[in-house]
């Protein structure tokens, strides 16, 4: 039998109903809130958030490349140095340190190539502890570095040099590794300072090697630290482009490789001792102009400087460099044409030839936008690593391309604009032009970003602004 409700009793039930629907509706809000807040709070303490984060922020990464790509970048310079040029001055930021040995008395044969002396079939350095770059964010620079201290007894480690070269962002609520992820690169010119302030060692920066050179020093018993370029797949499945460092520890004259200490190899394999064939380390190497870097006991200086030969002198070096750029300019195509006038002009930076720095590098920058996109994108990195064109422009006169420059690299190139150096760069080039805010406000950002970066603090205090 149906029982029938009254009016008024259905409305008090529908009342009822409401009540009951609203109270669930509002405890899942609480719920859901808890659940937010918890989720928060548990992404936030130190062990999850350094686990998660750096997942999150590649997926940013890989969102923001997939629709701006960054091998499709290109930089056109337009200006043509109708502003007068500052004068020229030193600034800290050298693309390559030239600290020069003090003057000793060498024989004939330490200083001519003509009397060469016979090299060993092979040589394998030993005595050094292999330090790699895991669990550390950009971090070839110090590991390579604390490699070439510790072959000489230096007992820090790789952490005590990053604390100097690459501090980070000093944000409490994150750890030392994470306060250092946006630096993404070590400059020589740092990691030389590293070894002459923080230690009793001393150290040679030059531009132009040749690999005899680096076979004759490892002979004698010199590692030498070398700055190179390398493809990696991303990805999108393109071969991209990187800056990295080489520990060369030997060499093997009948297999025709080099010996060396790889920080970051392939997951899975051994980063000790591996060895790369000659005309790879080439290629590889002439992604930075030939650098090379030995550190050395004060002691044993002469001895170094008797196997540098020519090299000893920084002037000479980068002379030869412009020389073999010169070659290789005429010589090769696509990419590695590109790193040979890009050289040429860092050559004419580093014998502040600024003019003709400048228009070598409008000229690589020309090769580079016409470079196929293959399979191997552009080298979109290189000003990551290297600032010569800055020094090329700013000292011509030409602010604006400075600017556009430094925007193309800092807005189109990398997920965030962290770098240092074009911030600065670009904060000389405004302050020039009479944008004195901008050009403030630039530095204090590259600053935050590395507090020990000297130079925008000196030009700040030379602006009268407090860093």
């Amino acid at each position: 039998m149906a029982i029938e409700l009254s009016p008024k009793c259905d409305k008090e039930t529908k009342m009822i109903y409401r009540k009951l629907y609203t109270t669930r509706r509002l405890r899942n809000l609480i719920a859901l809130v808890g659940f937010l807040v918890l989720l928060i709070a548990v992404f936030n303490s130190p062990p999850i958030r350094d686990r998660l984060a750096w997942r999150l922020d590649d997926l940013r990464t890989q969102i923001k490349y997939f629709f701006n790509p960054p091998e499709e970048a290109v930089f056109q310079p337009g200006q043509q140095g109708t502003v007068k040029p500052p004068a020229t001055q030193a600034i800290a930021t050298s693309p390559v340190t030239t600290r020069t040995p003090s003057p000793v008395s060498l024989s004939p044969a330490a200083t001519t190539a003509n009397t060469p002396i016979p090299l060993p079939e092979t040589v394998s350095l030993s005595g050094f502890t292999y330090v790699d770059q895991n669990e550390r964010w950009n971090y070839c620079g110090p590991a390579t570095l604390t490699m070439a201290l510790n072959f000489w007894g230096w007992n820090g480690n790789r952490d005590d040099i990053a604390e100097v070269v690459k501090p980070g962002v000093q944000d409490p609520n994150l750890d030392f590794i994470q306060r250092g992820k946006w630096d993404k690169n070590v400059m020589p010119y740092e990691m030389a300072d590293f070894v002459e302030d923080y230690t009793e060692f001393k150290v040679i920066v030059r531009y132009g090697g040749e690999m005899e050179l680096i076979k004759r020093l490892v002979a004698a018993g010199f590692p030498v630290v070398i700055e190179k370029g390398y493809y990696e797949r991303d990805y999108t499945g393109k071969v991209g482009w990187l800056g990295h460092y080489a520990f060369t520890t030997g060499y093997d004259e009948k297999g025709g490789a080099f010996v060396y200490q790889e920080t970051y190899p392939p997951k899975g394999e051994s980063g000790e001792n591996r060895t790369v064939a000659y005309d790879v380390f080439r290629e590889g190497w002439r992604g930075f102009n030939y650098l090379f870097m030995v550190v050395y006991p004060p002691e044993r200086e002469s001895e170094v400087l008797a196997v540098l030969g020519p090299w000893s002198d920084a002037t000479w070096a980068n002379q030869h460099a412009l020389a073999i750029a010169n070659g290789e300019v005429q010589t090769l195509t696509g990419i590695d044409q590109f790193f040979a006038g890009f050289n040429k002009g860092t050559a004419h930076v580093a014998l502040q030839q600024y003019s003709s720095a400048s228009e070598a590098y409008d000229r690589a920058f020309s090769v580079y936008a016409g470079l196929d996109q293959d399979d191997k994108s552009r080298p979109y990195r290189v000003m990551w690593y290297q600032t010569g064109p800055y020094w090329a422009y700013y000292y011509s006169g030409r602010y604006e391309d400075v600017i556009a420059l430094a925007n193309t690299t800092l807005n189109e190139t990398i997920a965030d604009p962290t770098l240092e150096e074009s911030l600065y760069w670009r904060g000389l080039a405004e302050y020039a032009l009479g944008d004195m805010q901008t050009a403030i406000a630039d530095l204090r950002e590259a600053i935050r970003l590395n507090p020990n970066f000297e130079p925008g603090a000196v030009k700040l205090r030379e602006w009268g602004v407090d860093p």
